[in-house]
């Protein structure tokens, strides 16, 4: 027999998720956007130098590394989406790559796929948001790099606001709420029709109100856009997002 709260966890669909495996703020996040009636499934996925600034390089070798055996992993689990949860591995490759890459997952798995990267731009699209204010705790090669594959999907980053250091792994995820609302701040721009707070191990999702209401603008965040996502593809019409993007 379930227990309290059972129906509300799990019975209408489950979605999986790969995760960075020094990431500690994926799967809270992860919990909080979590619709009634869905499970969250991960498994943690290595390929990255722990000591190293997450860089343009790291990210690259993390992307190639281990999918497939992950994937077996994961997909024991049956999900109905998964989801691919480091936005920078596949920023710093481009729109061709990244596709490319989410479409091996979906051979592999034989469900929908989506990379924190792709549900950014799913996102902008659904706000209509073509010019861009841009943050993220990354160094500012990827940074650039991050500019440029939002560019050729047809959002242009008109401000761009770099943490001030280059952060290791456990750099990002230590950011405080107050410390990512103040980066936000930097990122607004008279002309921005959006912000986007990149990275899927920054505690962005609890920022989003406030950062709304204070910019008159919607928020994207890494993890908030995958589950935006996520849903979108399960079919999920009763479910909704925090932010502006919840109404899409």
């Amino acid at each position: 027999m379930d227990g309290p709260g059972m129906a509300a966890s799990r019975g209408r669909a489950r979605i999986g998720v790969i995760v960075p495996f020094s990431n500690t703020n994926l799967e809270p996040d992860m919990a909080m956007l979590r619709p009634d009636g869905v499970s969250i499934h991960t498994a943690r996925a290595g390929g990255y130098d722990l000591d190293a600034v997450p860089d343009s390089d790291q990210m690259r070798k993390f992307a190639a590394a281990g999918l497939d055996d992950v994937l077996e992993s994961l997909c024991a689990a049956r999900p109905d989406v998964i989801l691919y949860g480091c936005t920078s591995a596949t920023l710093s490759m481009g729109p061709d790559y990244d596709r490319e890459f989410c479409a091996r997952i979906e051979a592999r798995a034989g469900v929908p796929a989506v990379t924190a990267a792709g549900a950014l731009v799913e996102a902008l699209d659904a706000l209509d948001a073509r010019t861009i204010g841009f943050c993220s705790p990354y160094t500012e090669e990827l940074n650039r790099e991050a500019a440029a594959f939002l560019g050729a999907c047809g959002c242009q980053v008109i401000a761009s606001a770099y943490v001030g250091s280059d952060l290791g792994n456990y750099g990002q995820s230590g950011l405080t709420p107050p410390d990512i609302l103040a980066l936000g701040r930097r990122a607004h721009h008279e002309r921005a029709q959006a912000i986007v707070l990149s990275c899927t191990d920054m505690r962005a999702v609890e920022v989003i109100g406030e950062l709304e209401a204070e910019t008159g603008l919607p928020v994207v965040t890494s993890n908030q856009a995958m589950m935006f996502a996520a849903i979108r593809r399960l079919g999920l019409t009763d479910a909704r997002v925090p932010g502006r993007l919840g109404g899409y």
